[in-house]
């Protein structure tokens, strides 16, 4: 007689996705005080930078088109740091055993987390950027420069979640998870998100101008305000697949280590 558990089969990997992604994204929506903040935040900080600082650091008026590119980075970079959390708990709260059970690649709960976070930050980045246009924003990107912006902040939001995914896999505890997260967010402030790297102490200098941040930004920069970009494009996209190709292959590995090959 034939076993019944061998006649179980497994879910393909696109329908394991598709369910853990809508497993996320639905976790997103109930959580409406992390999602709302993920968006407000930046905000604030943009009002803040352009109304407060804004006038000493540029008195010719034009600082918000000089800061909106590194807010809308701070803007992913709140967004995609929840990411880490959110795995730390399912590591944490039993739920990865039950889905092991199952005829299903569990490792599709980390995708679904790091794509409903795609997703969520592209919307908040929309957010932002629309508040900017408000504020006196004004790009002089054409067509295919909004493309090519969209695609690398959608590449970094990408690569960023993916690492903080791998921060919540080898966290102990979502509270450890969120203090390893917050550490990657002053990255920002020692880049030229705020102001240009030149104006930076020496020994600084180094540091942000050797940093995956700065070139994103840059890149951003150039293509949204007409800023000198040199290479930075293609260095803030060769850091993105970096820090993407890395990140993924630590997610995989310690999940597999800590849950299982299923």
């Amino acid at each position: 007689m034939k076993n019944p558990q061998t006649s179980v089969k497994s879910a393909s990997l696109a329908v394991t996705n598709a369910v853990f992604i809508s497993r996320s994204i639905r976790h997103s929506l109930r959580n409406v005080e992390a999602l709302v903040m993920a968006v407000v935040l930046p905000i604030m900080l943009m009002l803040l930078f352009t109304y407060v600082f804004g006038g000493a650091i540029d008195p010719g008026g034009n600082y918000v088109n000089y800061v909106v590119p590194g807010i809308i980075l701070l803007c992913a970079g709140f967004g995609s740091s929840s990411t880490a959390v959110d795995v730390a708990e399912d590591m944490t709260n039993g739920i990865i055993d039950r889905f092991r059970t199952m005829p299903i690649k569990s490792l599709g709960v980390i995708t679904g987390h790091v794509a409903a976070s795609l997703v969520r930050n592209l919307i908040a980045t929309g957010v932002v950027i629309g508040v900017a246009l408000l504020v006196g924003f004004r790009p002089t990107a054409a067509g295919l420069e909004w493309i090519a912006a969209a695609c690398l902040i959608a590449l970094f939001i990408l690569a960023f979640t993916w690492l903080y995914a791998a921060i919540g896999l080898v966290a102990g505890s979502p509270a450890a998870a969120s203090g390893y997260g917050f550490a990657l967010l002053f990255l920002p402030y020692l880049s030229s998100a705020f102001v240009p790297t030149d104006t930076m102490p020496a020994w600084l200098q180094g540091v942000a101008e050797n940093q995956p941040i700065t070139p994103v930004i840059e890149a951003i920069r150039g293509l949204l305000t007409g800023a000198p970009a040199h290479d930075q494009i293609w260095k803030a996209a060769l850091w993105c697949m970096l820090i993407l190709l890395v990140s993924m292959l630590w997610s995989m590995w310690t999940f597999r280590r800590k849950a299982g090959r299923r």
